[in-house]
């Protein structure tokens, strides 16, 4: 069964996330398929942004590569019990301040890559989505940043389970 386009366009106009209230329900049944998911999509934006990059369309490259980095920081939170990821679940959904939470909690465990790959992360989705202010060149750190934090994310979770 197709999920309806009016309950998808509903839930965005209300700022529900569809894929992240599926893959929390999945993670309640079994936690490591939700991170598994996570891992696997946190792959696909990273390449969705890389070619977005060669397509010269810096405004949806920075958002795939915000996209890649907010699943690593959630699947993390998730392997690690942080009391962000628990808040996560008790609101039902992930805000954005609870991502930059997250991310210093998981900082002082796993090393400060965490959080400057979320600060990088985050200045794309605002200045090079949001704002529409970065152009491909602009990104370059961004992205060199971006790329070293999701392959740490997917060793951490894929290889120390």
């Amino acid at each position: 069964m197709e999920l309806p386009e009016e309950v998808i366009n509903e839930a965005r106009r209300r700022g529900i996330d569809v894929v992240d209230l599926v893959i929390n329900a999945i993670s309640r049944y079994d936690p490591m398929a939700g991170i598994k998911v996570r891992v696997e999509l946190a792959k696909r934006y990273l390449e969705e942004s890389k070619e977005y990059l060669k397509r010269n369309d810096a405004a949806q490259a920075s958002e795939k590569a915000y996209k890649a980095v907010e699943e690593c920081i959630k699947a993390l939170a998730e392997k690690y019990n942080t009391p962000e990821y628990n808040e996560a679940v008790r609101e039902g959904r992930w805000y954005t301040h609870l991502l930059q939470r997250a991310s210093n909690t998981l900082a002082s465990t796993l090393g400060d890559w965490v959080a400057v790959g979320w600060a990088s992360a985050y200045a794309l989705h605002v200045w090079g989505f949001h704002e529409v202010k970065l152009s491909v060149s602009d990104m370059t750190v961004y992205m060199k940043v971006i790329e070293d934090t999701v392959n740490k994310a997917i060793e951490i979770l894929t290889h120390n389970a």
